[in-house]
């Protein structure tokens, strides 16, 4: 089978385009601001700094991360930082709310109602009406400074709030008085990017005098001083008003110091013309928007497209002063050379389909990222992962930074150094990092070596692929090699006999298995929405279904059939669900586009256009899941397009009949590139196309052999066996028992074993060895049972009951499955020690990771009894960590019993409900225990 596609970078359109169209009006910052888009209305430029937007939520909750949801109707103030749809709450950072009268400093006096009636939101412009005091706020912006303009509809005394503690924690705080009109300040906080430096500068269009103060520094602050610091710090700055008048205030930010901001603020905004200043951003966002011209006459489609358009344009942010300095992932100042140095990276989201566009309308500023990644490797020590204000969060997983200098290299992209971009992609592969040491070892990662192991192995593969495609144009063929090899490690997790990518256990498969269960083994998903993730080499991917068009295509269909509902966890970003295709979170974006793969096209243009017209709409919640720094607008873009890239580092884009009647690619060059409905095919002829097949398959690896036992304990022995899928496959194993010196012998059927062992394997056809899998078994310690009269998650089950007393311990990395975890309710387990014997004392570990909604228990009780019936209360140890601790830590709560039962009764009582300060505010707690040791 053939598939048609198309090099984009090689066409030329006779059509002409004009950047004097008015494409910002079709731009509506509302779309996104409910549901679960997470995005926000402010006032913002194409990958400006400022991001000047209302904040409407302070309380760190998911669907307020962005600072706003459209289900509100109180404004806390207007903050300078805000994530376009991300999951985590982050930014808002130097916050002023207007407001009249007495002056007060906690948020609940200075915010305000307001109403969406007299709220208005335009691409650089944002307006409302704040109800308490009739004031009627507009913002607009440049790249680095925010103009705000307050009208007060009422005489009084006018009050600017500068409240340095506005959402996330604040670690310092500065205010430097350096006239009636002029302040600097900085703001040091700690949330996601844990140790953030926002410095500003703030200037007020009239005189204004400091009348209220609150800090924690040492001695207290006087209204008259100069200087403010602390750890808490806010003031009002207050003037008396006429009715209808306006004040105005800017704030320029630089993530560099005092004169950074200082330097920002004169040379973009010297002045204080708010019109022109709100023209000069629409002229901003037109220009940027012009690059792709879409006709259409539906205004919602219009409105959608366009707010697409803008969104993929909202982040990443320039970080650096005009001058060019930044500040770099080394925590020092650096200057820019040659190059704009950006920030916010959600590289997990972003490589899929919003990298991709940027190599189409982007090409400068796609080098521009790739030479901010090779900055952040040298001065931070890899490329970034998730990269937020100079600081790498580590969320989510993969080195996808490598994905965008593949795809830039196949795009042709100039600008930035191939070999030094090569140099920190094989770098940052090669650590031992989050499974990369397992990874790099066994070809795969177990769950006992690292939580979401399935989608590691997955996307490790897939990277590793993209930089086999760099060490191929650098004519390095032996690191081409090695990457190929490592590229096609997803085998080792793809089991044959359910079609699904599975996780691995100890050897083997873990049990039991349910395709549609959200877990800790993968990221944000299940298995449905991984198994088709092997974007390097759908051809393999194809063949291991059973080398049958038919069979994968069918595969495509039950997942698009199934039933549309997860098991397991439950997990918020797993929305937009057609059976188990979830187009709400980026797993899935590619998934539709496979059934190209299979001859059948019309299946996918099916998909595809259900997807747009169902999941996009022109409302607050237009968008089915989060924005992610634009990934969700992306596909938009490109699938309305009719063109996708599914696998981002190949020079192959998908192509399918357009969404609209006709959409032009305006190219930074010149250049253009138009797709039309009506005339597609005579269009695509025009476009030269390619007809290929797929990527030659790179076939190195052999499938590792499953080792299948009934569990990872024993008592006196137990049967092992061991499988693999080649029929004509040799199978040798080991058994080290430390009781000789093993050798690999040939594997012939099942065998025992009656002490604690290690079994390794691996599979060799015509001199070609798999990597070898190894497996650990213990022999128990005791003969003791235990009944557990709670009920544990099935989530968190250790291995079943006997997992509290097979003298296996468990890591504080608990996402590995090694810990029983019991929600909303206390433990209670009795352990028969099968005759009374002396017990000196019992030892219950437990865990706490506050985050994860895990507490240890307030108190654990020991009972003694002889007859399973009358239970004697023999301690009662307490906890004294507090709940605000957010440690992951592990207590062995141990208890001094000096007596002779038969039986122990533990018992631990659960936290309970969640308190006000965390953010599962009224959910129950968890408790996680693992292993129960008794000392005779």
């Amino acid at each position: 089978m053939k598939k048609t596609v198309v090099l984009l970078s090689l066409v030329v359109s006779i059509f002409s385009y004009s950047q004097n169209k008015d494409y910002a009006k079709y731009v509506n910052p509302i779309i996104g601001t409910g549901g679960h888009g997470h995005t926000f209305p402010g006032a913002t430029v194409p990958f400006g700094m400022v991001q000047l937007s209302p904040d409407t939520r302070i309380d760190g909750s998911w669907d307020g991360c962005s600072g706003y949801h459209y289900s509100d109707n109180v404004i806390y103030g207007f903050s300078h930082t805000h994530l376009n749809g991300t999951g985590v709450s982050d930014f808002g950072d130097i916050m002023l709310m207007p407001a009249m009268g007495e002056p007060k400093l906690d948020s609940k006096s200075y915010s305000s109602t307001f109403s969406h009636a007299n709220e208005k939101a335009a691409a650089g412009y944002y307006s409302v009406k704040l109800d308490d005091d009739a004031i009627l706020v507009e913002l607009t912006a440049t790249p680095r400074v925010g103009l705000q303009q307050y009208t007060f509809s009422k005489s009084g005394q006018a009050n600017i709030i500068l409240d340095l503690n506005h959402r996330d924690k604040l670690i310092m705080g500065e205010v430097r008085v350096i006239d009636n009109k002029t302040i600097e300040v900085l703001r040091r906080s700690s949330a996601w990017a844990a140790d953030q430096y926002v410095y500003a500068r703030i200037e007020f269009s009239q005189p204004m005098k400091i009348t209220a103060v609150n800090n924690n520094a040492f001695a207290p602050a006087k209204v008259t001083d100069k200087f403010f610091a602390g750890s808490l710090l806010a003031l009002s700055f207050s003037k008396e008003v006429q009715a209808g008048e306006k004040l105005m205030v800017k704030v320029a930010l630089s993530p560099t110091g005092y004169e950074g901001a200082a330097k920002n603020m004169k040379a973009e905004m010297p002045g204080w013309d708010f019109v022109k200043t709100g023209k000069a951003a629409r002229t901003l966002w037109n220009t940027e928007l012009s690059k792709i011209e879409i006709t259409e006459s539906d205004k919602d489609k219009l409105s959608i497209f366009y707010t697409a358009l803008y969104h993929t344009m909202m982040q990443p942010n320039i970080a650096m002063d005009v001058d060019g300095m930044y500040r770099g992932r080394d925590n020092e100042l650096h200057k820019a050379e040659g190059f704009d140095y950006y920030s916010v990276f959600s590289l997990w989201d972003t490589f899929r389909a919003a990298h991709p566009l940027y190599t189409l309308i982007e090409k400068k500023r796609t080098a521009d990222f790739i030479n901010t990644f090779i900055k952040q490797y040298e001065q931070g020590g890899r490329l970034p992962v998730w990269e937020l204000a100079s600081n790498e969060t580590d969320c989510m997983i993969g080195y996808h930074s490598v994905s965008v200098i593949a795809d830039a290299m196949a795009a042709g992209i100039k600008g930035f150094d191939y070999e030094k971009a090569y140099e920190a992609a094989k770098h940052s592969a090669m650590l031992d990092i989050f499974g990369l040491d397992a990874y790099k070892k066994n070809g795969f990662i177990s769950i006992d070596d690292e939580h979401e192991s399935v989608s590691k192995t997955l996307e490790y593969a897939y990277d590793d692929w993209c930089i086999a495609q760099m060490a191929l144009r650098l004519k390095k063929m032996e690191d081409y090699d090695y990457f190929m090899h490592r590229s096609e490690s997803w085998k080792n997790l793809f089991d044959p006999s359910t079609g699904h990518m599975r996780p691995k256990r100890n050897g083997g498969w873990e049990k039991p298995f349910d395709p549609r269960e959200v877990n800790n083994n993968f990221t944000e998903g299940n298995s449905w929405q991984y198994t088709f993730f092997v974007p390097q080499d759908i051809r393999s991917l194809i063949d291991a279904h059973g080398d049958n068009w038919d069979k994968f295509e069918a595969k495509l269909d039950e997942l698009f059939a199934a039933p549309s509902a997860t098991t397991g966890r439950e997990q918020v970003d797993i929305t937009g669900l057609i059976g188990q295709y979830a187009h709400g979170n980026e797993p899935s974006h590619h998934m539709a586009w496979l059934y190209h793969y299979v001859g059948k096209p019309q299946k996918a243009e099916q998909k595809i256009k259900y997807i747009l017209d169902n999941f996009y709409k022109n409302a607050p919640d237009g968008l089915i899941g989060n924005e992610d720094c634009g990934q969700m607008s992306a596909w938009y873009v490109l699938a309305s397009a009719g063109i996708y890239k599914v696998t981002p580092g190949d020079d192959v884009w998908m192509t399918q009949k357009p969404y609209f009647p006709a959409v032009q690619f305006n190219y930074e060059d010149g250049t253009r590139m138009l797709f039309r409905q009506a005339h597609y095919r005579e269009d695509m002829e025009k476009l030269q196309p390619l007809s290929i097949g797929f990527t030659e398959p790179y076939t190195t690896v052999k499938p590792v052999p499953v080792i299948e036992a009934e569990s990872k304990s024993f008592k006196d022995k137990m049967t092992i066996s061991i499988t693999c899928y080649g029929k004509d496959d040799t199978i040798f194993y080991m058994v080290d028992d430390n009781s000789g010196k093993p050798a690999f012998i040939k594997y012939i059927k099942p065998f025992e074993i009656n002490q604690s062992s290690t079994v390794l394997a691996y599979t060799e056809r015509y001199g070609h060895k798999s990597n070898t899998v190894t497996a650990h078994f213990f022999k128990k310690p005791n003969n003791y049972t235990i009944t557990i009269k709670s009920k544990y998650n099935p989530q968190y089950h250790a291995g079943g009951p006997d997992g509290l007393l097979d003298g296996i311990f468990g890591t504080e990395n608990w996402r590995k499955g090694d810990w029983q975890g019991y929600q909303g309710q206390d433990f209670e387990a009795v352990i028969d020690l099968q005759k009374k014997m002396p017990v000196k004392s019992i030892a219950t570990r437990f865990l706490q990771d506050s985050r994860a909604w895990i507490m240890f228990p307030t108190k654990v009780e020991y009972y003694v009894s002889d007859d399973n019936v009358n239970f004697t209360l023999a301690q009662t140890v307490n906890n004294y960590v507090q709940a605000q601790n957010y440690d992951v830590q592990v207590s062995a709560f141990e208890g001094n019993l000096d007596t002779q039962p038969r039986y122990i009764k533990i018992k631990a009582y659960n936290y309970g409900k969640l308190p006000e300060w965390h953010q599962g505010a009224g959910s129950d707690a968890f408790i996680f225990i693992d292993e129960i040791t008794i000392a005779p």
